[in-house]
């Protein structure tokens, strides 16, 4: 039996199946400017656009072997 999500999913899949490539980059890239957004506005008081693609950046490296290149490139 398929639940309502499933059939949400489905059409979503569907949905994104009929885009072209470059309507996907699109859709990607507004998705990405929302995130941003959502999460820039999230902190009190809300962080500026740089500030929060700064912070994100910071968060995404954690954990991982540091690199010169990138520390110069991202302060």
């Amino acid at each position: 039996m398929r639940s309502v999500a499933d059939e949400v999913k489905a059409a979503q899949r569907r949905a994104l199946a009929a885009l072209s490539p470059a309507e996907r980059v699109r859709l990607a890239l507004r998705l990405g400017a929302r995130d941003l957004e959502s999460f820039r506005l999230a902190h009190d008081p809300p962080l500026g656009a740089e500030d929060a693609a700064r912070v994100l950046r910071r968060r995404r490296q954690q954990g991982r072997r540091a690199s010169r290149c990138l520390q110069e490139s991202i302060g």
